[in-house]
């Protein structure tokens, strides 16, 4: 397998933690988003959706975090990163999607560049831009995990699932930007025993080969 991937891409993280939850190894190709190698035409040949992550598998190419997360848990069972049960799937699949749909798009690279470059926003306005909608969003996941008995050591249960790897990468992402998480007390502490966890550790952007400082 070849993952297309770029250190501080929150969904690039996503699918590291889940190639590794599942102990399957992987070739990097790194893709810097801040230079803007994903639009170069080699990386549009490769990527015609000119995002980061892409995986090569057997020939083949996939894009977009979740799908790839999925396809990875249908053809690679082991370690499973959904539950088996309909309602389990579909809890695991909301919480993903409230990160991954309604967080992550309003906040990535290409939207906060937009905001300074084309809408003349300061740096403060668009770190405070950030943290309102981190904020929101966290707000909203955290009260999914602190009304239910499903929530156990982790999102769903007791075991990892894709909501975790959807997790851990934005908590990262809040930390980065100094948001105050003081509010999300369960949503911290799934956080927390995710970094016990050497898949996760060894996912987090500062120990991939392409890291900057």
């Amino acid at each position: 397998m070849k993952l297309y991937t770029y250190f501080r891409s929150s969904a690039a993280f996503r699918v590291r933690i889940a190639l590794n939850l599942k102990g399957l190894a992987y070739e990097p190709a790194f893709v810097h988003l801040a230079k803007g190698e994903h639009r170069a035409p080699g990386y549009g040949a490769v990527n015609p959706q000119a995002l980061v992550p892409a995986l090569e598998d057997s020939g083949k190419l996939l894009t977009q975090s979740l799908a790839i997360i999925e396809y990875l848990d249908e053809t690679q069972p082991k370690v499973p990163l959904l539950p088996k049960d309909p309602l389990g799937r579909a809890r695991v699949r909301s919480l993903s999607m409230l990160i991954a749909c309604e967080i992550h798009p309003i906040n990535n690279l290409r939207v906060l560049q937009h905001l300074k470059r084309a809408l003349g926003q300061s740096e403060d306005q668009v770190n405070n831009w950030y943290r309102h909608w981190i904020a929101d969003g966290l707000a909203k996941f955290e009260a999914d995990l602190a009304n239910t008995k499903r929530t156990g050591r982790f999102c769903h249960g007791d075991a990892p699932t894709m909501a975790d790897c959807c997790l851990v990468p934005q908590i990262f992402n809040a930390q980065r930007y100094q948001c105050d998480t003081a509010a999300y007390p369960t949503t911290m502490r799934v956080f927390a025993e995710c970094m016990k966890l050497d898949a996760f550790d060894r996912a987090q952007p500062s120990k991939q080969p392409d890291a900057e400082k």
